[in-house]
């Protein structure tokens, strides 16, 4: 299939090199790259963030729905 792409001269120049010094064409080159690409984001594990939690034993030391209670501890301890 063809198709046209508008690239940066650099990363085009850079792949024209590469390209030759591997004795490929520039075609074959952009389509490698792609499908290593595709296939990278493919197989990388969703993120999970794990958070750990912890039981407190005392009661806690201020009412959050008090904003300047709130506050207080924040800015105080």
């Amino acid at each position: 299939m063809k198709t046209t792409l508008n690239l940066n001269d650099e990363v085009l120049r850079r792949s024209k090199e590469t390209a030759a010094r591997q004795g490929i064409t520039l075609t074959r080159f952009v389509e490698d790259a792609l499908a290593l690409k595709l296939s990278s984001s493919r197989n990388r594990p969703q993120f999970r963030l794990a958070l750990r939690t912890v039981q407190g034993t005392r009661p806690p030391n201020v009412d959050i729905s008090d904003r300047n209670a709130l506050y207080d501890v924040i800015d105080h301890g």
